[in-house]
């Protein structure tokens, strides 16, 4: 039996195993939360025991960071907070756009800004949200090393990077965190970057632990989504192949019934059974959904339930691709 603890380490910090993706207070998954109502989400994590909170300059172009320092400012010595930079909204005469730009000016700059919003001196931990790859890795980590030595940053991560680049990061800096997708139906951090986190020291934290809603059982009909919801462009929420992806959810809800816990609970336990430098930080809307999550902490797995999970829901079984065409190539994929 693999016993889950609520405490992992991270970098040089201590955080609740389980955190809070904030991306969809403000952005992504169709129409946010009302401002008020998103804030009451954040201080509820933060009273029931979250002190790992992940966010970005991308989201809601800067609106999810300027949430976050309005509500949580004032209780800033009791959390961890992570930032991202290298993706950014950029204003053209046709509107705002999402650019990534890994130029070390670039970073600081968006650094500078970042710390503005969220209404604090120090980001904990900040990543480089994705390889700019017309910039070497080694000239963006560098210009975060300096935001280090410059006390505006504590810890450096790397988002959706291989484990050749991350290595390559890290002969520069330690590099204390990776971000990927990573949950039941997205494996690629296992043929290598989760075990050369384990190597190198890096926690590894997975976004979308829960595939964005689908192990929780809840989304049944794609039609439902928002127009502007970003899953409506992505493969494996294409009609069809949704479809063909649920047919996995009857035995998946007989396993979670198995292990006493809800669907979500057993995506999230999963993720954490992975290793003791494994995290996880889904989002969400909803206090309920929130007090779920964080039950996941306390579900303990054994050995023949995980294998049961991996045989059902994996690379082999899900259908459809991850990301669009169009955007596979922001990833840094090679030798993932």
């Amino acid at each position: 039996m693999q016993s889950i603890h609520s405490q992992r380490k991270l970098g040089p910090f201590t955080i609740s195993s389980v955190g809070l993706g904030c991306m969809n207070l403000s952005h992504a998954y169709g129409v946010p939360p009302p401002p008020e109502a998103a804030a009451q989400i954040l201080r509820h994590a933060l009273d029931l025991g979250v002190t790992h909170f992940d966010t970005a300059a991308l989201y809601g172009f800067g609106a999810n960071e300027e949430l976050i320092g309005r509500t949580l400012a004032p209780f800033r010595s009791r959390f961890i907070l992570a930032s991202k930079c290298g993706i950014q909204g950029v204003k053209f005469e046709s509107g705002v756009r999402r650019v990534i730009d890994g130029r070390p000016a670039t970073i600081k700059r968006t650094c500078e800004d970042s710390l503005r919003r969220l209404d604090t001196e120090v980001i904990d931990l900040y990543y480089l949200h994705r390889w700019d790859k017309i910039v070497p890795i080694e000239d963006s980590v560098g210009a975060l090393k300096e935001l280090v030595r410059e006390g505006k940053v504590r810890a450096i991560g790397l988002s959706e990077v291989s484990a050749d680049t991350l290595r390559r990061a890290h002969a520069v800096h330690p590099i204390a965190a990776v971000q990927s997708e990573y949950s039941l139906w997205t494996r690629n951090p296992e043929i290598a970057v989760i075990e050369t986190c384990r190597s190198l020291g890096a926690t590894f934290v997975a976004f979308s632990p829960l595939a964005r809603g689908f192990l929780t059982g809840a989304l049944r009909d794609v039609a439902s989504l928002d127009a502007k919801d970003l899953r409506r462009a992505m493969p494996r929420f294409a009609p069809a192949t949704y479809a063909a992806n649920l047919q996995l959810l009857d035995e998946y809800a007989r396993l979670a019934r198995a292990a006493h816990a809800s669907m979500a609970q057993l995506a999230l336990a999963w993720v954490l059974a992975r290793g003791e430098h494994v995290v996880a930080i889904p989002g969400t809307t909803c206090k309920a959904h929130l007090e779920e999550n964080l039950g996941a902490a306390t579900v303990e797995l054994q050995s023949d339930l995980i294998a049961q999970l991996d045989a059902l829901i994996n690379q082999h079984t899900v259908a459809g691709e991850r990301y669009s065409a169009a955007t596979q190539p922001e990833v840094d994929t090679e030798n993932f």
